[in-house]
């Protein structure tokens, strides 16, 4: 079904060989991928190992592109240089906080007037449908504020990063990353009827997040199979390889490539991209689409994944596992039960969701309702609800009957929203399960909070399946089983909706316009460059595998404070080490002192253990708060995750290992020291223990990727090496500048 390689392979005469004569060596090989074809059109760098990219458009949606908008003016921003949309798919709801969420989306639309950007009004589209429809073309690349920044079935390269890239972009500068490598995705048969995109997806995801097989790495499809899989079948694949922790994906492009733009009217858009003969890759995964099953991955992550059918077969034992780890990561109290689930030896869920960048795609849609067509979802506890992905695709569902026999069986229909992908919508009953055909299942993104005693959970599913299962009541069924006739839709796209709605002001900014700020929308507070000693305190000590950036800045409910820094600094770690930020801001305090002169005792204490003159040492020693975690920033893009640990008085991470590259962007980007430990080191202390790190501004400044420092407990000193490895030159500058605004404000003195 799924074989991961992990020699190098080259692609000759459309087939996968080792070696052969003629073939060139790899260095000169991989430049014949479409993925480097792509890349080096787009690198400003005259180093082929060091990439200066600069993108063809951008994507924010509106938790995040106030912040980014705010730190670009400090920059100097004028105008936007390439199309930015700015889409209104996460704060729809103006639900909570008053007037705040639609202060932003005002916010929005006069920074498109001023700046000449674009602006796609709420319940209009969610962002990756927009950027399909509006914004990609084959060759391209499109850097987004999202994670989910994926468009490679359409032959443009997505990116999703943290704000502070787009930022970078947006002042004309570069994204600055080494030549990454490419993994072949190699594609055989066709899938069985009943399974869909999200089959597909969930496997992959299975087999290469634990391991790390693509971790920053780009992938590459193609393959006989790529043929026999419609375009929304690869877009749906395409947008879950973020899962895998890859750099970015792409896919060769044929006549159904040139369809889909030719439909969307821009055929304009569309150029053939294939592999050149003899492409060389690092790896490859073999998959067969023709054993794919339909799968369900269970709660907490899309990679724990099993059959639906070996879920049916042996469902006590495999939900003991689960129950097992949400006792490890909410405490037993919480009462977690999935056991619950089973009734007269059946699996049966509470509620289905079918919606955004994955789920809401006109294919699944369709193929979901000639499944439930003339059943019924039922009148108990299970629920069904749709999402079209875009108002274009929600007129052709009206137009075309879909939407009418869908809700007919009982399903509710709603207008385009990301709410159900990060927990602002649709959040389940306490110890609910949900089945959805979204993006993520982490801990809470369904938007529950077991500090306050709630807990829920989610299961990602094909929006087939979960129809198979809508009709029968919520008891679990794979789309497989079913005998009703799906496929066959054509779509038309109606380019007037978004002639109507959108403002396009693109090449037209109206500098004199005035930004309309609401009053949740503040500037950064004041950050300081880096001092020459680091004193920190371990303010959250986090021994889980994978910490995620939702367990990092909670989604769902601070989504209305993302305007605000310090409102939602206050969110941080909350799910997960509630004492975080008042410890934190202890520390800050501290800090704060030892600025206005007052040495604060409880730090010389500490310091004196260490130093000579722990007095003298203080006066160029800055005090700020540090997390461990093992692997942190699993998951989304949202910068955040680092910036409100900034606005706290964080000045640092350790780890072992950074989960994401835009995470440890993101740190780098807010004046964070991105530190690293050998796996050997064992990381035994505990919270509120300290690390002085001397010489940490010389050692950024020349480059020192090694760096001696103590860790300081209450009844030993140790000695740790930590690491701060492959910095760019302007990240260096960042982090002694303290953040990337600073860094901008002393360029434009």
């Amino acid at each position: 079904m799924l074989e991961l390689i992990k020699e190098g392979i080259y692609l000759v005469n459309g087939e996968p060989v080792k070696s052969g004569e003629g073939i060139l060596p790899p260095e000169q090989a991989r430049e014949k991928t479409i993925a480097y074809s792509i890349l080096r059109a787009h690198d400003k760098s005259e180093n082929p190992e060091k990439m200066r990219i600069k993108f063809d458009s951008l994507a924010s949606h509106d938790i995040t592109y106030v912040g980014i908008i705010q730190s670009a003016r400090i920059g100097g921003l004028k105008e936007f240089p390439v199309p930015y949309a700015m889409t209104n798919c996460h704060n729809s709801l103006c639900a909570v906080g008053g007037t705040i969420n639609e202060d932003d989306h005002v916010f929005g639309l006069s920074a498109a007037r001023k700046y000449g950007g674009i602006f796609v009004p709420v319940n209009q589209s969610v962002i990756h449908m927009y950027a399909r429809e509006a914004l990609a073309a084959c060759g391209n690349m499109i850097l987004g504020s999202d994670s989910h920044t994926r468009y490679g079935a359409l032959g443009t390269m997505g990116v999703g990063e943290g704000g502070p890239e787009i930022v970078k972009q947006l002042l004309s500068n570069t994204y600055d990353i080494d030549a990454p490598e490419v993994v072949l995705v190699y594609l055989e048969g066709t899938p069985k009827p009943g399974v869909g995109p999200h089959d597909v997806a969930i496997t992959l995801v299975a087999a290469t997040f634990s391991n790390g097989f693509v971790k920053n790495k780009v992938m590459e499809f193609a393959g006989p199979g790529v043929k026999n899989l419609p375009v929304e079948f690869r877009n749906g694949i395409d947008v879950m390889t973020t899962e895998t922790t890859c750099l970015s994906s792409v896919w060769e492009t044929d006549d159904k490539v040139k369809e889909y733009f030719t439909v969307h009217k821009r055929p304009e858009a569309y150029k053939e991209l294939k592999p050149g003969n003899g492409a060389y890759y690092d790896g490859m995964i073999r998959i067969d689409l023709s054993e794919i099953e339909c799968m369900i991955a269970l709660p907490f992550h899309p990679s724990n994944a099993y059959t639906i059918k070996e879920l049916n077969a042996d469902p006590k034992d495999i939900f003991a596992s689960v129950e097992k780890e949400a006792n490890s990561l909410f405490g037993e109290k919480i009462g977690f039960s999935l056991m619950s689930k089973i009734k007269n030896g059946r699996i049966y869920a509470d509620q289905g969701i079918i919606a955004g960048c994955a789920g809401g795609l006109f294919d699944n849609i369709c193929d979901a309702a000639a499944i439930l067509e003339g059943g019924s979802t039922g009148n108990g506890y299970f629920s069904l609800s749709v999402y079209p992905g875009s108002m274009p695709v929600s007129i052709e569902l009206s137009r075309n009957g879909v939407l009418t026999k869908l809700m007919a069986a009982g399903a509710v229909v709603k207008p385009a929203f990301c709410g159900p992908c990060f927990g602002a919508g649709d959040v389940p009953a306490n110890n609910g399960f949900s089945i959805r055909h979204t993006t993520r299942n982490f801990p809470n993104r369904e938007g529950s909070k077991p500090g306050q005693g709630q807990i829920s959970s989610v299961a990602l599913m094909d929006a087939r399946s979960i129809a198979a299962t809508a009709r029968n009541q919520g008891a679990l069924t794979p789309a497989t089983e079913c005998e009703h006739c799906i496929g066959g839709q054509k779509y038309h796209f109606d380019e007037s909706i978004y002639e109507k709605r959108v403002y396009n002001g693109f090449g037209k900014p109206m500098r004199d316009e005035e930004l309309k700020m609401g009053p949740n929308i503040t500037d950064w507070p004041l950050m300081y460059p880096l001092t020459e000693n680091l004193f920190l305190e371990l303010t959250a000590v986090i021994k889980d595998p994978v910490t995620t950036t939702d367990e990092l800045i909670p989604s769902g409910e601070t989504s209305s404070y993302r305007s605000n820094p310090r409102k939602l600094a206050e969110f941080t770690l909350s799910r997960r080490v509630p004492e975080y930020v008042v410890l934190s801001k202890q520390a800050a305090k501290l800090e704060e002192d030892r600025r206005a002169g007052k040495l604060p005792e409880k730090v010389l204490s500490a310091l004196s253990r260490v130093v000579g003159d722990p007095a003298q040492t203080l006066k160029e020693t800055a005090i700020g708060s540090a997390i461990f975690a093992n692997k942190p920033g699993d998951g989304s893009a949202r910068e955040q995750a680092a910036s409100s640990q900034k606005v706290l008085g964080g000045l640092a991470n350790i780890c072992y290992e950074y989960a994401t590259k835009r995470y440890r962007s993101n740190c780098i980007n807010w004046g964070i020291v991105p530190f690293t430990i050998d796996r050997e080191t064992p990381f035994d202390y505990e919270q509120g223990d300290f690390v002085y790190v001397p010489n940490i501004r010389e050692a950024i400044e020349r480059g020192r990727e090694e760096i001696p420092a103590k860790v300081i407990t209450k009844n030993s000193v140790h000695d740790i090496i930590l690491y701060v490895k492959n910095l760019t030159k302007d990240e260096k500058s960042i982090i002694l500048e303290g953040c990337l605004m600073n860094f901008y404000a002393a360029k434009n003195k």
